[in-house]
């Protein structure tokens, strides 16, 4: 990945995810740990027995799940991006998962090339659980800016 999407990216996620060096339950009860990674070292699902981790640790495994959320970005985007743009998908999926990045009117409309409309289904993605969290509504403002700001 390269290092300035890397940066940007970890930016994003760092601050919405927070830090627990022990597992968590999200809003929507999946099993947590670190940066909001919901598989250990050893790729296991993270569960309420998950022995507790260091923020070094916990930086390896929000760098391995970027590293596959940005693949699933760049395997599924057929138009270039910029690096903010890149970053700001790479986040979304990261938070998100591929499978719904995969089935989104958002990817549809970016391969499409309609940058401006795409740009505004990340705060469609505001719901967990049925109900609207103002975390997760920050988060896609935020994903929102970043793909639109200038590089």
């Amino acid at each position: 990945m390269e290092t300035a999407v890397s940066i940007a990216t970890v930016k994003l996620v760092q601050p919405f995810e927070g830090f627990s060096a022990t597992p968590y339950q999200d809003p929507v009860g999946v099993w947590t740990i670190g940066f909001g990674s919901t598989r250990d070292a050893f790729d296991a699902p993270v569960c309420a027995t998950t022995p507790p981790i260091t923020r070094a640790q916990a930086l390896a495994l929000v760098e391995r799940d970027l590293t596959s959320a940005f693949d699933d970005v760049t395997s599924q985007v057929t138009v270039p991006l910029n690096p903010n743009q890149q970053a700001a998908l790479i986040d979304f999926v990261y938070n998100l998962g591929a499978g719904n990045f995969r089935a989104s009117t958002l990817l549809r409309l970016l391969n499409a090339g309609d940058f401006a409309r795409a740009v505004r289904q990340f705060t469609l993605w505001d719901h967990a659980d049925g109900r609207v969290l103002p975390g997760l509504l920050r988060r896609r403002e935020a994903e929102a800016a970043l793909f639109a700001a200038p590089i």
